[in-house]
């Protein structure tokens, strides 16, 4: 069994709701063996508050989100992510930084419960079927024996979740 801890990079245009969504559940699901980022391509400037109330609900950590541009984890001085996965369609189709390490990418696209309109009850159920949809995949995800597959399986396997229940598009990779 291995110590490491993987560093996985969550983009979405936003980083208001799915990939603070993402971030957080992997922090506390990941059980020590993954560190969770997130950013966005064109940053909101703030969380979605149906983002950490939803969050705060199902007794995830809401506390310490922001907000942030994806060129934050393109530097010298990031964390080497291992992982960059994008959560929304728009972020998958733009050009991403060059990711310092080569981390492997996947698309995990999910509807965009920001966008949703209507009552404040119909906004949070999106939000609970966003956090649903990604608990599941980082659930599969965790549950991956990463050290013991080489590069062409590991690619398959997060691309075949990012086709599970949810997802928005067939792309097949992103970031």
């Amino acid at each position: 069994m291995t110590d490491r801890i993987y560093n996985v990079l969550f983009l979405c245009t936003g980083n208001s709701a799915r990939s603070i969504l993402a971030e957080s559940i992997l922090n506390k699901d990941g059980g020590g063996r993954f560190r969770a980022f997130s950013a966005g391509s064109q940053p909101k400037g703030t969380v979605n508050p149906f983002a950490l109330k939803v969050l705060e609900s199902f007794d995830y950590p809401a506390e310490g989100f922001r907000s942030k541009a994806w060129d934050e984890f393109a530097t010298a001085d990031a964390p080497v992510m291992d992982f960059v996965f994008t959560v929304c369609d728009n972020a998958a189709g733009e050009a991403c930084p060059v990711w310092p390490g080569q981390p492997m990418t996947a698309h995990w696209g999910i509807e965009d419960p920001a966008a949703v309109e209507g009552t404040d009850i119909r906004k949070q159920a999106a939000f609970v079927a966003a956090l649903r949809y990604l608990r599941n995949r980082i659930s599969v995800f965790t549950a991956l024996p990463i050290a013991s597959l080489d590069q062409i399986s590991l690619g398959t396997k997060l691309r075949e979740i990012g086709r599970s229940e949810g997802a928005t598009s067939p792309r097949d990779s992103a970031a």
